[in-house]
């Protein structure tokens, strides 16, 4: 400052309460550009940002204005020169095991790569290929010299309740691009291109959840894990053991009873599918945001599959189905480890009480997937799962699981105990 002196300084006094202003300016000017750079690609899309205020009584609906088919863009858009597209035909046992190779080395790992999701090619069919699916909706990149598959998505018709009105989407999911190909931006391109060719269909809303932060979730829910075989956790470093508590004590301490409580409980059955159907829908009409099922989902959905699914119902007395619960099969490859190679994790699906408390459903469901071999039973804290969850000893976890919309406002942030939706 020309023309001061040092003891002018000395005297310059600054209001604390205004340097804590400034420097809250500072630092949201600072996360601005961040978000600015970071989320470039979002802020051209359809999706709430995160400048948004929303409430309870922000307008909901669609973002963008209606379009018509006519008005989309007819040619698929352009890729990075040495690259084509490809519909990835999952019919075909070679291309399953392509996609499957793509996701199993490339997909979501953890922050310590530790683990990595390993989607089996038959979890892959029974998830990518529910009644009303579209082929030219599972696509791929390849490499035009060598036609490796280096990049995928994927998009599943599914009729989304939002708030109380149901509205036509898809489900996006497997957006996977090689990791030696991240810098090429491909990602970007197939996120527009899959909403190209659902645009053909008329359909301009979709669903998708994601790990990371982008613009900008409705809601965010916390995974919440349950130990099933301690001793291997442990050993793999999926989970400690706590302060002082020996081995044989922490594996008393997650010991369940060798066979489920509930009586009625069993698989489920082709003619169980009507009541099923009713009953589901019933129960996931309190949720703000839930997929509406029709009778041919349900019997896709909710299936007994080795090493994909396990759904069951109780059935009273008198041949009524008065609960359903379920899991899912999604392991994950354990990276650097001597000895063990899979880690063999159920999450909790769809699950609905009714005779009984979902307490007891979900302690049967444990029950099952230990008797089955599982690792780890994994759950979510939506629907009414926070009401269980300590009881039953599951253990918070650090990931979070973001949930989207696109092309719709939903207005007020959606909390875990309003999420009814349940995606792979």
């Amino acid at each position: 400052m020309a023309g001061s002196s040092n003891d002018e300084h000395k005297n310059l006094k600054i209001d604390p309460l205004e340097m804590q202003a400034l420097q809250a300016s500072v630092n949201q000017l600072d996360t601005k550009k961040q978000i600015k750079g970071k989320y470039a690609f979002w802020e051209t899309q359809p999706v709430a940002q995160f400048k948004e205020d929303l409430s309870a009584q922000t307008e909901t609906g669609p973002i963008d204005p209606p379009k018509t088919v006519a008005e989309v863009k007819q040619e698929p858009y352009n890729l990075p020169s040495g690259f084509e597209w490809c519909t990835c035909n999952l019919n075909d046992e070679a291309v399953t095991k392509e996609v499957y190779e793509l996701l199993s080395n490339n997909y979501v790992e953890d922050d310590d790569n530790m683990f990595r999701f390993n989607y089996s090619p038959e979890f892959l069919k029974w998830a990518l290929q529910p009644p009303g699916f579209l082929q030219e909706w599972l696509m791929g990149v390849r490499v035009s010299n060598s036609k490796k598959l280096v990049g995928f998505i994927s998009a599943i018709p599914a009729r989304i309740k939002a708030n109380s009105e149901v509205v036509k989407m898809v489900e996006i999911n497997f957006l996977c691009v090689h990791k030696k190909l991240r810098s090429k931006r491909l990602a970007p391109v197939l996120i527009k291109e899959v909403t190209r060719r659902v645009n053909l269909q008329a359909i301009w809303q979709a669903a998708y959840t994601a790990g990371v932060l982008i613009p900008k979730p409705i809601g965010t829910c916390r995974y919440w894990h349950r130990s099933l075989n301690p001793k291997k956790l442990i050993d793999v470093g999926f989970s400690r053991l706590a302060p002082r508590m020996t081995m044989a004590r922490t594996i008393k301490l997650y010991k369940l009873p060798d066979e489920p409580l509930t009586p009625g409980l069993r698989p489920i059955k082709q003619e169980d599918v009507p009541q099923v159907t009713d009953l589901l829908n019933k129960y996931l009409a309190k949720f703000r945001i839930t997929q509406v099922f029709d009778e041919q989902e349900v019997a896709h959905w909710f299936r007994c599959l080795p090493n994909v699914v396990e759904a069951y119902v109780v059935e009273s007395p008198t041949g009524v189905i008065t609960d359903l619960v379920s899991f899912y099969n999604l392991p994950s490859s354990i990276l650097g480890h001597p000895e063990h190679t899979e880690l063999n994790a159920a999450y909790m699906y769809y699950t609905v009480p009714g005779s009984v408390s979902i307490k007891d459903l979900m302690t049967d469901a444990m029950i099952v997937a230990k008797n089955k071999g599982y690792d780890v039973f994994n759950a979510l804290n939506l629907l009414e799962n926070e009401t269980f969850l300590k009881d039953l000893k599951f253990g918070i976890g650090d990931g979070n699981l973001h949930y989207y919309l696109f092309n719709w406002r939903m207005g007020s942030e959606v909390v875990p105990s309003e999420v009814g939706l349940i995606l792979m």
